[in-house]
């Protein structure tokens, strides 16, 4: 396991899918504020940071602005950024935080795990194919980041999700894969959250993105399922404790070229 200090963002008496929660919200000032404790105990010293739903451009400027502390006490911080901004064309955010993710987050991110919605959004380019996909990474590419996991994608074939996933290595070289899965017909809240914490955790485990995304999707995959057949509503994470510390790959990952062509 990987041990974690963790801010909630939102204290909420559940997640939102429920349509109707109460609780509060952090701003910005108030996440500083935790920032300035943990520095005055000399406690900033982490390896990872992962941030997920953003709700206000003052908490997002905020998290800019601990991304560059963190980066100062540890200049091989590795950070994951889950842009969580939209889903299906919709936009569930302010607008100026697109902006504000795109200008000053994304070049401070060492891994981006959007969806299609939000790579659109962040780049400018539909995506209607892989070299499409793969197009809106080379971008991201361009913007500073490392490695790019477009979480889900759909084109023609709305039975049919992808994973695209492009990785700037060491050496130089790009490394593109892909990974498509069939499309369960329900929608479950917090799977965006879940792949993006997976993601982190084999990352960190095997620097390959290739066995990053294919254990990600079958852990997903099986806590959706084991959802889906208890009549949805709450992800099934204890229930699937086995399939997130040894997933079952039944999925793998097809390298690609440029242009979207299977290799």
């Amino acid at each position: 396991g990987i041990e974690v200090d963790f801010i909630n963002s939102v204290q909420f008496s559940n997640h939102t899918g429920y349509g109707r929660w109460q609780g509060q919200t952090l701003n910005g000032d108030e996440l500083w504020n935790l920032i300035e404790g943990l520095e005055s105990n000399d406690l900033l010293r982490y390896t990872h940071l992962l941030t997920g739903y953003i709700g206000s451009a003052s908490f997002l400027k905020t998290i800019v602005r601990t991304v560059q502390k963190l980066k100062e006490e540890n200049p091989d911080l590795v950070y994951f950024c889950d842009p969580v901004m939209g889903d299906d064309g919709k936009l569930y955010v302010p607008q100026e935080l697109v902006a504000l993710y795109r200008e000053e987050l994304v070049p401070l991110s060492t891994v981006l795990t959007p969806n299609q919605t939000e790579c659109e959004l962040l780049t400018g380019i539909p995506i209607l194919n892989d070299a499409d996909a793969l197009a809106s990474c080379a971008h991201l590419h361009a913007k500073g980041v490392k490695t790019v996991v477009l979480t889900s994608v759909r084109y023609a074939d709305e039975s049919v999700l992808h994973m695209v996933a492009s990785q700037v290595c060491k050496h130089g070289a790009t490394k593109r894969v892909k990974i498509s899965m069939p499309r369960i017909p329900s929608g479950f809240t917090g799977t965006g959250d879940l792949t993006a914490a997976l993601l982190l955790a084999y990352l960190h485990q095997s620097q390959d993105i290739a066995e990053a995304c294919e254990k990600a999707v079958a852990a997903v995959q099986a806590v959706i399922k084991r959802t889906y057949q208890r009549g949805g509503g709450e992800l099934q994470l204890i229930q699937s404790k086995r399939d997130i510390e040894a997933p079952q790959v039944t999925l793998h990952a097809v390298p690609m070229d440029p242009t979207g062509t299977l290799i």
